[in-house]
């Protein structure tokens, strides 16, 4: 019988670990809220040195059909996505499988500190909302001339 005896190390390990995992799954940011594998719409989250940029996935839905507000730093998108069924919307028609998603959703992303609420524009062309949010003039790169 093997007596098994918990050393420091171990702990080290379990943290290296665990950093290990989180790492394969580090490609989305903490900032976006409660994101699980089907949520909806996904969505790509990157800046440039003007801007945060923010695109939503939403194939099929109108502009008028999706809402966007910023509030104390939180980008929220929200909308209902219409129940359809192929060409046919009728009683008769019966599922049995469903992988394209409709109903209500809510996404919430926080923004960085360095993004103008006030300087924001959203579009939705082909499938995509695309939101950009200015930095403020403060945070921008700049190169500074030496005398």
């Amino acid at each position: 019988m093997k007596h098994w005896s918990l050393h420091n190390d171990l702990w080290n390990e379990f943290d290296q670990l665990q950093q290990q995992v989180a790492s394969l799954f580090g490609g989305f940011p903490s900032s976006i809220r409660s994101y699980s594998d089907g949520t909806f719409p996904p969505l790509n989250v990157g800046m440039t040195d003007d801007t945060v940029e923010i695109v939503a996935f939403v194939p099929g839905m109108k502009p008028d059909q999706i809402d966007v507000s910023i509030d104390q730093g939180l980008l929220t998108i929200r909308g209902e996505r219409p129940t359809s069924f192929g060409q046919q919307d009728n009683d008769e028609a019966r599922r049995y499988a469903q992988e394209r998603f409709s109903g209500a959703f809510r996404r919430v992303i926080e923004l960085p500190d360095n993004a103008n609420p006030e300087e924001v524009t959203a579009r939705c062309a082909n499938g995509c909302l695309t939101v950009s949010i200015a930095k403020r003039q403060s945070s921008r790169p700049r190169a500074i001339t030496v005398q």
